[in-house]
C-alpha cells in the first residue's frame, strides 16, 4: 500500500498553505474567495485532472500510444444541501494520430487505473469523453 501525507495550515483569513515533499500550494480559504488560488472544489477537480494525465503518462508507453499532448477539461456541479459535488463531467482532448479504437482503449485504461478517478466515481456521478484534438 502506498501512503501520502499533506500538511495544510492557515496563513490568515485570506488563505492557507498546503505542503508535501518539497512542494507548496496556496489555498483559497478566504470566505470572499481569491483569484490567485484554487478553492477546495477547484483543487478537488485539479486533483482529478492530474490523476487522469498521470494515468495517460503511465499507460502510453505500455500501449505504444502516439501522444503529442493532452488537455483535460472538468466541470463540477455542487449541491448545496448537504454540500457535495453532485456530478463531474470531463472531456479529455488528445493530440494524436491514433485511431478511434486506440483512443477508446486509452480512455478505458484511464478510467480503470486512476486512484483519484476511481475514488471519485464511487462517490459521485463521473462521466466524460475522450476525443482527438482538432
Amino acid at each position: 500500500m502506498l501512503e501520502y501525507s499533506v500538511t495544510a495550515h492557515r496563513i490568515d483569513d485570506h488563505g492557507s498553505l498546503a505542503e508535501t515533499k518539497q512542494a507548496q500550494i496556496t489555498l483559497d480559504t478566504d470566505m470572499k474567495g481569491r483569484a490567485d488560488a484554487f478553492n477546495p472544489a477547484e483543487l478537488f477537480l485539479a486533483s482529478l485532472a492530474a490523476c487522469m494525465i498521470k494515468g495517460i503518462e503511465r499507460v502510453t508507453p505500455m500501449l505504444e500510444f502516439d501522444l503529442q499532448g493532452v488537455v483535460v477539461k472538468l466541470h463540477g456541479i455542487r449541491q448545496d444541501s448537504p454540500p457535495k459535488m453532485a456530478s463531474i463531467g470531463y472531456e479529455i482532448i488528445v493530440e494524436t494520430s491514433e485511431n478511434e479504437r486506440r483512443l477508446d482503449l486509452l480512455h478505458k485504461n484511464i478510467r480503470k487505473f486512476g486512484t483519484i478517478s476511481n475514488t471519485v466515481a464511487e462517490a459521485t456521478n463521473l462521466e466524460g469523453t475522450i476525443r482527438r484534438s482538432e
